[in-house]
C-alpha cells in the first residue's frame, strides 16, 4: 500500500521523483491504488480546470451524424455544423444555424442541462472505478501503466447505469507521470436486463472505447469515443448506443468568450 506521507507528497506536492516511486510501489502491492490515485487526479482536474477549447469533431450515429467545429464558452458550446447526415451546409446556412442558437435561450438552457447531466453521470461512474472492478496490473511500458479489470462480485451497483458499467470487463491505461487516464476499454460480458427484459435489455458483447490525450499543459481531453452496444435501452440520455466520435485540432480559447466572439472564431476556421 502507498504510505500516507508519500501519498500526501503525490497528491499535494506532485514531486516527480516521489510520484514515480509511489506509482511503482503501488503496482508492486495493489493495482487498485493506481486506479484510486488516477480517479482522484481526474476529479481534481475536473474541478480546477476552467480552460475553453475549439476543436474539430466528427460524430457518427445511426440517425444523427455531424461534422462540425465546436467552440466552448462559459455559456455553453457553440457548433458550426459543416455536414449533417451526409448533407453539406453552405457557409450561409452554417452561420444561420449558429445565429439561431445564439438567439434561442431555451435551446441553450436545454443543451446545458443535458451536458451537465452527462458530466454528472460520468463523474459518478468514474468514482465507482476502484470498487466496481477487480484490478490486475498488466505492467508498465512507455511511460504508462496497463491494468485489466473485471466485475467485482462484492460490488452492489447503486443505479441502472452503474449496473451496466459494472458488467464490463476490459483494460485501462494510466499515464505514469501525471496519473491521468489515457484510455478505458470495456466489453459487456453478459446480458443486462431490467424488469426481466421487459423494460430494457443490453446484449453481451457490446463494447465501449474512450481515448484521452493531453491537449494543453496538464489539460486532458476525450479525443475518441466509440460505443457499440446492442439492445433497446440507452446508457445515457444524450449518448446513443451506437456512436463513433472523434475530436481533433484542439486550440485554446480566451477566457470569458461570448457566443458572438465564439462564432467569429469558428468562422475563421477552414472547412
Amino acid at each position: 500500500m502507498i504510505g500516507a506521507k508519500c501519498l500526501i507528497h503525490l497528491l499535494i506536492l506532485s514531486g516527480p521523483g516521489c510520484a514515480l516511486a509511489c506509482a511503482q510501489d503501488a503496482r508492486q502491492d495493489d493495482p487498485k491504488q493506481i486506479v484510486q490515485q488516477a480517479v482522484q487526479t481526474e476529479l481534481a482536474a475536473d474541478r480546477d480546470d476552467h480552460s475553453r477549447w475549439l476543436y474539430f469533431e466528427v460524430d457518427r450515429k445511426p440517425k444523427n451524424s455531424v461534422t462540425q467545429w465546436v467552440a466552448e464558452t462559459p455559456h455553453g458550446d457553440l457548433d458550426r455544423v459543416l455536414e449533417e447526415n451526409s448533407q453539406k451546409l453552405s457557409v450561409t446556412d452554417q452561420q444561420k444555424k449558429m445565429d439561431g442558437f445564439i438567439r434561442d435561450s431555451d435551446e441553450q438552457a436545454k443543451r446545458r442541462k443535458a451536458g451537465q447531466h452527462d458530466d454528472d453521470q460520468a463523474t459518478e461512474l468514474l468514482k465507482l472505478l476502484p470498487d466496481a472492478f477487480v484490478w490486475t496490473d498488466v505492467g508498465s511500458q512507455g511511460g504508462k501503466a496497463s491494468l485489466h479489470f473485471k466485475p467485482n462480485s462484492k460490488f452492489h451497483p447503486p443505479d441502472r447505469e452503474a449496473r451496466v458499467f459494472a458488467s464490463m470487463e476490459g483494460d485501462m491505461t494510466v499515464d505514469d507521470a501525471q496519473h491521468r487516464i489515457m484510455s478505458l476499454k470495456g466489453r459487456l460480458i453478459h446480458d443486462v436486463k431490467f424488469g426481466g427484459g421487459l423494460f430494457a435489455t443490453l446484449k453481451a458483447g457490446g463494447t465501449f472505447d474512450v481515448e484521452r490525450r493531453e491537449t494543453g499543459k496538464a489539460v486532458w481531453q476525450i479525443t475518441e469515443t466509440h460505443v457499440h452496444i446492442e439492445g433497446h435501452a440507452l446508457l445515457f440520455k444524450s449518448i446513443s448506443e451506437q456512436e463513433d466520435d472523434v475530436k481533433t485540432k484542439f486550440k485554446a480559447l480566451p477566457d470569458g468568450l461570448s457566443f458572438q466572439q465564439a462564432e467569429k472564431e469558428l468562422l475563421a476556421e477552414r472547412d
